[in-house]
């Protein structure tokens, strides 16, 4: 079973960006896609893109997983999911998941093939990530 990750953000440069960085730490080339900005460049999230990169990945994999950033990313993203045939949207999962350190447990995870259900645990374990482990300044 395959698993590909959907990268959703409100700008392209950071979906990319988290993708390639994902990617690095996989050491992998599992199928993960990158969708971020407006059809003209700008900042926002399009229903439409993230429906083909739905399409595209689920072409590629059996299952889906996508990381959004912020709330509009979300509600695109269900939008998105919304204009799938009935047994596509059956393989696409939402993470629950701060992006940058949930798009890396999940692309480690679908590259070791997992699940989408594990998939989808592992990236929403980035909520208790720590970020200062050993206290830090104003700890």
């Amino acid at each position: 079973m395959t698993t590909a990750v959907v990268v959703v953000s409100h700008s392209k440069a950071l979906a990319d960006g988290v993708k390639e960085l994902a990617l690095q730490m996989a050491r992998s080339n599992t199928s993960v896609w990158a969708v971020g900005g407006t059809d003209d460049g700008g900042i926002g999230t399009s229903a439409v893109a993230i429906h083909d990169a739905l399409v595209d990945a689920l072409a590629a994999a059996n299952e889906a997983v996508v990381l959004m950033d912020l709330g509009s990313a979300h509600l695109n993203t269900v939008m998105a999911i919304e204009m799938l045939d009935e047994d596509l949207r059956r393989r696409v999962s939402m993470a629950d998941a701060p992006l940058v350190e949930g798009a890396v447990l999940a692309v480690v995870s679908a590259a070791s093939g997992d699940n989408a259900q594990e998939v989808r645990a592992r990236a929403e374990e980035a909520r208790e990530m720590r970020k200062l482990i050993y206290g830090g300044i104003n700890a």
